[in-house]
Order: C-alpha cells, then sequence, then structure tokens
C-alpha cells in the first residue's frame, strides 16, 4: 500500500509557497489515491494537473501501481478547513443543521467552535422580529457549503 504520509510529502513539495492547501488526501484499496485541494484565490486545472505530475512522477508504478486523481473542492463540496470557511467570511454560505433546517446567510466570522452568520430574512420573518444574525455552534452543524446563486 502506498503510503499517505509520502503522497502528503510529494503535495507539499509542489504546493510550497502557494495559496493552494490540502483539503483531504485518501488511498484506498488498489492504491486509488484521491487528492482534494483548494485555494485561497481560486484553483485553476493547470496548478491540479502540477500536483498530479509530481505526485505521479515520484511514484513508482513497477513497484507498485496506483490510480490518481487530482481535484479542487468544489463549491458543491462542503467546508471542511478553517482555511476554506476564512475564504468565505464576508460571502453567501448555507448552513445545515443536525435538526435538518437549512439557514442562508453571509458568514460574519468563526473560530473553533462556532460561525456567526447574518441571516437572510424574509418580510415575514422581519415582522416577527426575527433576530438577523445568529451564532451557531460546530457541534450543531451536519454541514456548510457556499451558496450558489445564479443570475
Amino acid at each position: 500500500m502506498i503510503s499517505k504520509k509520502r503522497v502528503v510529502e510529494l503535495i507539499e513539495e509542489r504546493i510550497e509557497g502557494t495559496d493552494i492547501f490540502i483539503v483531504n488526501v485518501d488511498i484506498s484499496t488498489g492504491n486509488k489515491i484521491l487528492i482534494t485541494l483548494d485555494a485561497d484565490q481560486g484553483l485553476s486545472i493547470e496548478k491540479c494537473m502540477s500536483v498530479s505530475r509530481n505526485v505521479e512522477h515520484n511514484l513508482d508504478r513497477e513497484e507498485e501501481d496506483f490510480s490518481l486523481e487530482v481535484a479542487s473542492s468544489g463549491l458543491n463540496n462542503p467546508l471542511l478547513l478553517p482555511r476554506q470557511f476564512e475564504k468565505y467570511i464576508g460571502k453567501k454560505i448555507v448552513v445545515q443543521t443536525n435538526d435538518m433546517d437549512k439557514l442562508e446567510g453571509i458568514l460574519l466570522a468563526f473560530d473553533d467552535k462556532s460561525l456567526d452568520l447574518e441571516l437572510e430574512l424574509s418580510k415575514k420573518q422581519k415582522k416577527a422580529k426575527v433576530e438577523p444574525k445568529m451564532n451557531i455552534s460546530f457541534d450543531e452543524i451536519k454541514e456548510t457549503k457556499a451558496a450558489i446563486r445564479f443570475k
């Protein structure tokens, strides 16, 4: 089995000094390597290809065969790391709570325990004087994603 530590070293070798960071590295049965990356200023296909080439060229297929996929953490993927949350401060996100409530609003701030969200209130909610800002504990959150809007 290919070492996850070795794969991470090869990725870090390529992304050092850039705004790219590792979201996840998964090596499953049969040496299927899936690398998920993100970047503070967006991640291009060329950057993913560069990481892929560095990993592929430094692992020996003669010694151990493998398949390799390097992907960007897309808008459909949940936010997992503090660095990803940092990217979305001031932007719309969707929070799915453990109670299956879906909250949409602007991410104002976060720390290691919770996030602050400014909700988009309907006229009905405004009349009911629903508080537009709320703090949500990460323990109460099932998933957080970027809000996708089509104009």
